[in-house]
């Protein structure tokens, strides 16, 4: 993409709004647009971002057994007054009716409804067992908005639901949704730990969260330093291998790792060396949850067991915010100049500056890297606007890309670019193939 034809609109002052930092530097990058209260337009350089997360958690989902589909975003009240959540939900929930005097809602979550589904078209133990998701927009009526992305009324979620005959069977599920959510979030180059949490209005018995660590978390965080140095990387899983899948989960939720809602200061201190104790603050990007029956007997979704008699499902939900995702990595991955994407989530994979646009050599340079990046399947973001130098390098620097290749008729006379590294500054000096095939071996091997 040529930054000419972009609609990019990187504004030079920090919006007075915005009072942490991903919220700054989203709108400072051009990323989002707040049309009313805890309500954002994504443009065209966050919504990329976005794809790229969801891109992410469709693998991983679908890797672990998960299927894909689609639920509306408007949901029947009928549903939820049968599982008695209607009332109870409080006034997060966005009640509406349509023209025929039918009670409406947008959908803060979709248990009820994925139940609905699931009664309506499964019969059987043979098949199960299920796990269902879609990535959709959800609604809830924050009362305070706040912190862009990270707190809205209008947000993206991927949300999963097991289906299952029994309780081990479903904890099996459950266990196969958490370590799915390890690789999720390190794909992303994040270290989200899972907490022992508690399970609010979904209800239920069993749930972790998982938290990012960052000094703007809402959630107060007490945990076991070893877990924070436990990596999954490209370890073959068997999700079908119960032991196999349970032994992971007890190896990251064995050490000390609790919200403040669960935190017990004793156990703590009696589970943990005093060398690893660490307290911090963290930011929620996921929270799994098994609640049994919650849903299945009130809705009847039921299926013929092996002995012939009907038994209600054993169920489990399992949420991602990828549009909160984008907010968490922008706190974790930043300094003081901008954003620093993780190159599995960069927007374009590198950006090409033009320092003399205008100039036969640099121009005819810059088209040739682009073209050749483009060939070798790379996105790059060709910074090829009438700007000085000094403002090419902050915007680069502002938006985050992980590399830069800079291209000027001094370093051209030598037969060289440069190909700065966002993380930490290193530069160095090659020629232009030599960069297209540095930047190709980095994405593409």
């Amino acid at each position: 993409m040529r930054l000419s034809r972009y609609l990019l609109p990187i504004l030079k002052e920090t919006p007075s709004e915005a009072s942490i930092v991903s919220h700054q530097l989203m709108l400072r990058a051009g990323m989002i647009k707040q049309e009313a209260a805890g309500l954002y337009a994504w443009l065209p350089f966050g919504y990329k971002v976005l794809r790229r997360i969801e891109q992410i958690v469709h693998e991983e989902q679908q890797r672990a057994g998960a299927l894909p589909m689609l639920m509306p975003t408007i949901q029947p009240a009928e549903l939820w007054r049968e599982s008695g959540r209607y009332d109870a939900y409080g006034p997060e929930m966005l009640r509406v009716r349509d023209r025929h005097e039918r009670d409406m809602l947008y959908g803060p979550t979709n248990e009820e409804m994925i139940t609905d589904i699931f009664r309506k078209t499964v019969t059987s133990y043979r098949d199960l067992p299920k796990i269902l998701y879609h990535i959709q927009w959800k609604f809830r009526d924050e009362i305070r908005p706040r912190f862009g992305v990270m707190r809205a009324r209008e947000f993206l979620m991927k949300d999963a639901y097991s289906f299952d005959l029994t309780k081990e069977d479903a904890i099996h599920s459950y266990n196969r949704m958490l370590v799915s959510y390890i690789r999720t979030f390190e794909r992303m180059g994040l270290t989200a730990v899972p907490m022992r949490a508690d399970t609010g209005p979904i209800g239920g018995d069993h749930s972790h969260e998982f938290l990012v660590l960052a000094e703007t978390g809402e959630s107060e965080v007490f945990l076991d330093r070893a877990v924070t140095e436990l990596n999954l990387g490209d370890a073959d899983i068997d999700f079908d291998d119960q032991a196999h899948v349970a032994g992971i989960v007890e190896k990251w939720t064995s050490p000390y790792a609790r919200t403040d809602e669960t935190h017990d200061q004793s156990v703590f201190e009696a589970e943990t060396p005093e060398e690893r104790r660490l307290t911090a603050r963290g930011i929620e990007v996921g929270h799994i949850f098994y609640f049994g029956t919650k849903y299945s007997e009130p809705l009847k979704a039921m299926v013929t067991g092996p002995d012939g008699g009907s038994t209600p499902v054993e169920m489990g939900s399992y949420g991602i915010g990828p549009s909160r995702l984008v907010g968490a990595i922008i706190e974790a991955c930043h300094d003081e100049a901008g954003i620093i994407w993780p190159e599995a989530v960069t927007p374009f994979h590198a950006g090409i500056v033009n320092l003399k646009q205008g100039d036969s050599k640099a121009d005819a340079a810059c088209e040739t890297i682009y073209t050749a990046l483009r060939k070798a399947g790379l996105d790059p973001l060709y910074d090829d606007r009438e700007e000085r130098a000094g403002a090419k390098f902050a915007s680069m620097d502002l938006i985050g890309l992980p590399w830069r290749v800079t291209v000027g008729p001094r370093g051209l006379k030598n037969g060289v670019v440069e190909l700065t590294e966002r993380r930490g500054g290193a530069s160095e000096e090659m020629t232009p193939e030599e960069a297209v095939a540095r930047l190709s071996s980095v994405y593409l091997n």
